[in-house]
């Protein structure tokens, strides 16, 4: 009865968004054309050429090509700029990385031609490009932080998690490995098989690992069923406010079952398990269907009875009320105490996981100056500029990793040099910023440059130093505090 014509399309897909979000806040509608690009990370892959690229003075730079895919196996190299694509002039012509993504992914065994400008070399060089599936990897960096502590960095929980994790745990083992630092920063989750996976390798017999239930599910317990690649050794998980679900199940079976320390700030509160369902038009929905629980019976959902956007704005509220600076903020009743599973320390559900030892936010190296460098990118794009004016000099002066991080140093010169290029770009010269951010900014130059210099892990590698959560969980294993926690590490 309507007195126009709607577009009936739009007020159904309105319908059924804002019909989800009275729900809970993790039940989601995606439409078909954007189901493939949410599913990518999960799924370890996406199809395309296969490059991390920049934007670098109004032309496609090529940071690095991604290990196994076509851009590599071609040889195009870190360096090369991308100036056409199909025939299509692509530089200086206020190209966007949405642009990039249109150019250059697509599906596997199509053809895209490009041509890229190399060093000094005068004209293109064209390369035909046969795009294929490109791996996501989820682990970050691993490396060893001590001689006997290996570190390892995790960004995602994805089918291709596993396999990563598994190299990682070779090569520190080779290199001398006896205790773990398992970095879950910032990880917002993922598959919750993949958790599974991953909370298996350092739980032994059939112990429990997580259990999910829901309205129309009832009660199913998974188990530890493997023998682990670390159930041994002495285990730390990193963890903060963004730290969410799958990191998690992860945190939460470690610390019921006193199997490692848990550091860092009380991680973001998502015990709900979303199920997708696909629709006729091939949009989906993801809905929530259980709720998880840890193994000594902790729902670590946060609250969402207030509606979504205060659940979004949750995050910020624990900033305002110094949470992210003490835990002394936190309201702790008697209601939310459960113990663990062996030695029964006290830990505490009603919204995400309580570290056993806290890590406030660092804020000493915080200043307007450096909070200016980080929004515009300065810092990456300086780096690039750098490595890619001296790339053949520097690949010869530093030609692997262990090189890089001993002998290369960003020097007075170049903190010059980077000074000049901030106040060119509109970033106006702050000597009190620079007193008090100046390591810190140096630092992350060092780490930028070895990204795109040596590969993209070495950044964290270098910006380890920066890593507070990182550096006490190293303090803790070599200062006796480990050992005194009462932990039941040794048993498994």
């Amino acid at each position: 009865m309507y007195v126009e014509d709607v577009d009936f399309e739009s007020i159904v897909e309105t319908a059924i968004v804002n019909m989800l979000e009275e729900m809970d806040p993790h039940s989601v509608y995606i439409p078909a054309e954007d189901l493939q690009a949410a599913d990518e990370p999960l799924n370890g892959n996406f199809e395309g050429v296969g490059i991390q690229f920049n934007i670098f003075k109004d032309t496609i730079m090529v940071v690095s090509p991604i290990s196994g895919g076509p851009s590599e196996k071609l040889g195009i190299m870190a360096g090369d700029r991308i100036v056409t694509v199909d025939g299509e002039m692509v530089a200086g012509i206020g190209v966007t990385n949405k642009d990039v993504q249109r150019l250059l992914k697509g599906p596997k065994g199509t053809l895209v031609t490009v041509g890229i400008k190399r060093g000094n070399e005068s004209d293109l060089i064209t390369f035909e490009i046969i795009r294929d599936k490109i791996p996501i990897y989820s682990v970050d960096a691993s490396f060893m932080v001590t001689p006997e502590i290996g570190y390892i960095k995790v960004n995602r929980f994805a089918k291709t998690t596993m396999t990563e994790m598994y190299s990682a745990f070779l090569k520190l083992k080779r290199a001398g490995m006896k205790d773990l630092v398992l970095d879950l920063q910032g990880n917002g989750g993922g598959m919750l098989r993949t958790a599974i996976q991953m909370a298996d390798e350092f739980l032994s017999e059939d112990k429990l690992l997580v259990y999910t239930e829901g309205r129309m599910f009832p009660r199913e317990n998974t188990r530890a069923r493997i023998p682990g690649r670390f159930e041994k050794g002495r285990l730390v998980v990193l963890i903060d406010q963004g730290s969410a679900s799958a990191s998690e199940i992860v945190s939460g079976a470690v610390q019921d079952w006193d199997r490692g320390l848990i550091v860092g700030r009380r991680s973001f509160g998502k015990g709900l398990v979303q199920r997708p369902v696909r629709l006729t038009d091939d949009s989906a929905v993801r809905l929530t269907v259980q709720k998880y629980y840890t193994p000594a019976g902790r729902c670590i959902q946060k609250s969402y009875e207030e509606g979504v956007e205060e659940y979004r704005k949750e995050k910020y509220q624990r900033f305002e009320s110094g949470e992210l600076m003490s835990m002394d903020s936190l309201e702790l009743p008697d209601s939310l105490k459960y113990a663990t599973r062996i030695t029964g320390r006290t830990v505490y559900g009603g919204g995400g996981i309580l570290p056993d030892v806290f890590v406030p936010l660092d804020t000493t190296d915080n200043s307007a100056y450096f909070s200016s460098i980080l929004r515009k990118g300065l810092d990456s794009r300086f780096a690039l500029s750098y490595v890619d004016s001296l790339r053949t000099e520097l690949e010869s002066e530093f030609p692997t990793e262990d090189e890089f991080m001993e002998k290369f140093e960003v020097d007075e010169a170049m903190s010059a040099d980077f000074q000049e290029f901030l106040t060119a770009e509109g970033i106006e010269w702050d000597a009190d910023g620079w007193t008090r951010s100046g390591n810190a900014i140096t630092l992350r130059l060092k780490a930028m440059i070895g990204r795109n210099l040596v590969e993209p892990s070495t950044f964290y590698r270098v910006i380890s130093g920066l890593n507070e959560s990182l550096q006490k969980a190293v303090t803790i294993l070599e200062d006796g505090t480990f050992d005194q926690s009462n932990l039941a590490h040794d048993t498994f």
